[in-house]
């Protein structure tokens, strides 16, 4: 009897727990982000989910009467779990297949081959999936990214998109190189996903970095750098994105529209589709051949790319820093100087002067249509037989009449040992400059010493 009794509690638990598992709350609704081929049921709908399955990675969800095929007894079907997004409530699922419904209906095919997706509105993001000519991608919705531009810092042509893939791949991929359409019913044909063995890393190497003009090189090599230039972003753009390439120089501006890159043995590709192919000549050295037309027909160039340690825009901000604090050493010895043959100097924190009682350099080193005001620059770096007499090169950038800007530069020396305190400048001609290197003194120089003044 005791025996019986034990049992009843067990069964009664047991009882309890079916009740309880025949009364878990459904997962609820969701709205279908790609549509359902077989049944012909258009994504944005909103379907209602019964069972989520993380071990077969599906839903399985009702059909609605709607969609239902005559004489179908099958009331439910699965769906993978990235092709639906669950939602909750009924009304919750219509409010959002209600802000689904703009994009719910638009796909796109990937007009070249390697197209990315990235796992950031941002062409300098991670790659997460690369598409291959022909695939078929769900646009979700159109979202705020870095614009994407051209190696003239123009924008390019189109906007960013999170996406979804077949296989269920999720991310953003600029709409460029993307043909957009509506899908209501049909198959959706679409080109097979790129396998991951038949990816080239060499490849995916040099697309990952930033390749910029030689020169800019041999600028960080020498410590020579100059701001202006590197603004100009010189340098070869793969396009990836865009399935534009180009080459960005000086007197150079060229564009290639290409479908795909191939690999052409080793380290060299080819861009299918235009006269361009790159080789990788050394870890940080790209050559990129290409053909422009001349009066002797096409002529095949070849132009050397580096890859440097930091994104340009660091570099310049590194050396606007270095320039600053050149000019603070100048600016804290004053910042008014006073000379008993050339005038008053005030410098302010800003970098502008004022230049008073300047006539006796006048038209010799400073033009006569130059005012006695403007801006100071440290954009002057010295030959290193001169580095060990000054402490640097100084650009005064003098406001004309004319409204044009007159730099005049001079070399500089702080006497920090003078009790006073004391600016000595030596006049540079425009001569003796090469590029922004200063290479050797003038022959007669024009020395000014300033005292520090009240």
């Amino acid at each position: 009897m005791q025996g019986k009794l034990s049992y009843f509690p067990s069964l009664l638990i047991i009882l309890v727990t079916l009740m309880c598992l025949s009364c878990a709350r459904r997962p609820g609704w969701g709205v279908l982000l790609w549509a359902v081929e077989d049944e012909e049921i258009p994504s944005g709908t909103v379907l209602r989910v019964y069972v989520k399955s993380n071990i077969e990675k599906v839903w399985v969800v009702g059909i609605p009467r709607k969609y239902r095929k005559a004489g179908d007894k099958n009331k439910k079907i699965e769906i993978p779990l990235s092709k639906l997004e669950l939602v909750g409530s009924k009304r919750a699922a219509e409010k959002r297949a209600s802000e689904f419904a703009e994009y719910a209906l638009v796909y796109a095919e990937t007009l070249q081959d390697g197209l990315p997706i990235r796992d950031a509105p941002d062409n300098g993001a991670r790659r997460v999936y690369r598409l291959r000519a022909g695939e078929v991608i769900k646009i979700i919705k159109p979202v705020e990214g870095v614009p994407a531009i051209s190696a003239t810092g123009d924008p390019l042509p189109g906007e960013w998109f999170k996406v979804l893939t077949e296989d269920g791949s999720s991310g953003y991929c600029f709409s460029y190189r993307l043909k957009l359409f509506d899908h209501t019913s049909g198959p959706l044909n679409s080109a097979p996903a790129a396998a991951e063995e038949a990816r080239d890393p060499h490849l995916e190497n040099v697309l990952s970095k930033i390749w910029v003009a030689e020169i800019y090189g041999d600028m960080l090599e020498t410590g020579n750098i100059d701001i202006e230039a590197f603004s100009k972003h010189w340098g070869f753009s793969p396009g990836e994105d865009t399935g534009v390439a180009n080459i960005f120089l000086p007197n150079m501006d060229i564009s290639f529209s290409y479908s795909s890159i191939r690999s052409e043995g080793g380290d060299s590709w080819r861009f299918d589709g235009a006269p361009l192919s790159m080789s990788l000549r050394s870890p940080t050295r790209l050559a990129v051949q290409f053909e422009e037309g001349g009066r002797q027909g096409n002529l095949r160039r070849t132009v050397v790319f580096v890859n440097i340690p930091a994104p340009l825009d660091d570099i310049i901000l590194q050396e606007e820093t270095r320039r600053a604090a050149l000019f603070h050493d100048v600016y804290i010895e004053g910042p008014v100087f006073s000379s008993v043959s050339y005038g008053r100097l005030y410098l302010s924190e800003e970098r502008d002067f004022l230049w008073e009682g300047l006539e006796r350099l006048i038209p010799a080193v400073i033009p006569s249509a130059a005012l006695g005001r403007g801006k100071i620059e440290m954009r002057l770096f010295l030959a290193e037989n001169l580095s060990a007499q000054y402490d640097g090169a100084i650009t005064f950038k003098f406001k004309s009449i004319n409204g044009q800007d007159i730099p005049v530069n001079f070399f500089y020396k702080i006497d920090s040992g003078n009790e006073l305190g004391g600016l000595s400048l030596e006049y540079i001609p425009d001569s003796n400059i090469d590029n922004n290197r200063v290479i050797s003194r003038d022959s007669s120089p024009v020395i000014i010493y300033f005292y520090q003044a009240d």
